[in-house]
């Protein structure tokens, strides 16, 4: 692995990286093991599996939740194809993981907890940026469980990347610089170019920045993920800002590496699952005209550490 580090002091303008990547799927010493309950199709090296013969319309038992835990955990975005569910279905198979909560940002849909995407020509996407859901709150979310309602023709697939493999593959100076190190995180910045000035400066009393570390630990894996994202982390607390936006286009870049990416063409009724601690996804916004309609659930998460 050959790496090229142009700038002083320790933070790379550009930070080129060639060769073999560092691919870890699980944590360090965990071993790789079978599914036995349902059947599972990696989509990608280190994230993304399909999960075939489980129904979400359907109460899930204990070993079935057990297991599509450890597959949540090990592939960080899963995916279910044909789920023809209702939102009490959705918000159903979602609180198997805990609470529920909405984007306080965004309308509701049909309930309180089911959050609805139409984009078309009129309204069109905001989500294509790479981002982590809601990290301008003390607690983002753990996961989220979207569903298609109507997929355009063609186009409109989206993409996440797994921020631990993200982090793997740093160069060491680096990681060692970015150690202990916290960033601010704000939700103007992400929601400015679709929301009204006066919606913002109501909510920012109610929603002031929040800090959380550039590297969070995973409470489940003990993995280490890169937790800054372009839509929502603004600065890194203690450089100055020129200094803490060098770093930050190395970090954010990251998220941009084919490796550490699955991309998911979506059907009619396919449902992705995702854990937000160790993700970031990017909705691809190439359909317009058409119409893409989504329903998102959102589980409630813990404080970064």
């Amino acid at each position: 692995m050959t790496t090229v580090v142009l700038r002083p002091a320790h933070v790379p303008d550009t930070t080129i990286v060639e060769g073999p990547r560092v691919l870890r799927r699980l944590p360090e010493g965990v071993p790789s093991r079978p599914y036995d309950v349902f059947g599972l199709r990696p989509l990608g090296r280190v994230i993304g599996a399909e999960i075939e013969g489980v129904h979400l319309a359907r109460p899930l038992t204990e070993p079935v939740r057990a297991e599509l835990h450890r597959a949540f955990l090990e592939w960080k975005v899963l995916f279910f194809r044909d789920q023809d569910i209702t939102p009490a279905q959705q918000r159903a198979f979602a609180r198997n993981w805990g609470e529920l909560e909405t984007n306080p940002l965004l309308p509701a849909g049909d309930s309180d907890d089911v959050t609805r995407f139409s984009r078309d020509a009129a309204m069109p996407a905001f989500e294509n940026i790479w981002h982590t859901d809601v990290t301008f709150r003390p607690n983002p979310a753990l996961g989220s469980v979207l569903r298609l309602v109507r997929v355009p023709a063609a186009g409109g697939d989206t993409m996440w990347a797994d921020m631990a493999a993200a982090y793997d593959n740093l160069p060491a100076d680096v990681r060692r610089r970015i150690t202990g190190l916290r960033a601010v995180h704000d939700f103007v910045p992400g929601f400015a170019r679709f929301t009204d000035p006066e919606f913002l400066a109501a909510r920012q009393a109610e929603f002031p920045p929040v800090e959380h570390p550039v590297v969070r630990t995973h409470p489940e894996t003990g993995r280490r993920t890169l937790f800054v994202n372009p839509a929502f982390t603004t600065h890194i607390v203690g450089l100055d800002r020129a200094e803490s936006d060098a770093l930050l286009r190395v970090l954010f870049a990251q998220a941009h590496v084919p490796e550490f990416q699955i991309r998911f063409a979506w059907t009619e009724n396919a449902v992705a699952f995702w854990d937000n601690r160790a993700t970031q996804h990017y909705a691809v916004n190439d359909y317009a005209p058409e119409v893409r309609v989504a329903e998102r659930v959102a589980i409630a998460g813990d404080r970064p550490y």
